[in-house]
């Protein structure tokens, strides 16, 4: 398969970045320098709104971002992802940060098979992951309440079996259009 052209100007603005040594500026280590974790959403208005609006710089924190900035399982890839952050590379606070009007939060499991099938993937791959115990209505369901769906992910983490107890957890919801950070009590 051959690469788009959106990913043929990406290779080509990473090849003359690299050349021209503009990456320096980023140079930092796997440390956090602010001990600091973000889930966050991956909505494209955060992409740099986040860091703005929370004064970070590269190399402060590590963000994880994953539609919704839901901490949806407590073995899953974003749990793990925290443990790592907190047991290998001494991060010390855990901001889960949503944001308002959230693609995620009103998606539908039934919708969303739907746009699988108009985009191709056959009813036999979709009844091969429903055989296998996959309910599309749960795992690909949004959230409704944001500040419920907050509440959950910060609980989740706070009380994992094995977060450490030092680690601080706290979420909030950002405002997508200024970058307002509205604390969400957990």
């Amino acid at each position: 398969m051959e690469n788009s052209a959106v990913v043929e100007g990406i290779l080509a603005h990473n090849q003359a970045f690299v050349e021209r040594g503009e990456y320096e500026r980023y140079v930092t280590d796997k440390y956090p320098d602010k001990k600091l974790a973000i889930v966050s959403c991956m909505d494209t208005r955060l992409t740099e709104l986040l860091a703005a609006a929370l004064g970070l710089k590269n190399g402060d924190a590590k963000i994880i971002k994953v539609a919704g900035a839901e901490v949806a399982h407590p073995f899953g890839s974003v749990m793990r992802s925290l443990l790592i952050a907190v047991c290998e590379l001494g991060v010390e606070d855990i901001m889960v940060v949503a944001h308002t009007n959230c693609g995620a939060q009103h998606m539908s499991g039934t919708e969303m098979v739907a746009n699988m099938q108009r985009l191709g993937v056959t009813d036999e791959r979709i009844g091969f992951v429903r055989h296998c115990g996959i309910d599309f209505d749960r795992w690909l369901a949004g959230f409704g309440d944001t500040e419920e769906a907050v509440r959950r992910s910060v609980d989740m983490v706070r009380n994992h079996p094995v977060m450490p107890p030092h680690v601080r957890v706290s979420g909030y919801i950002m405002d997508s259009h200024t970058g307002e950070l509205m604390p969400v009590g957990c």
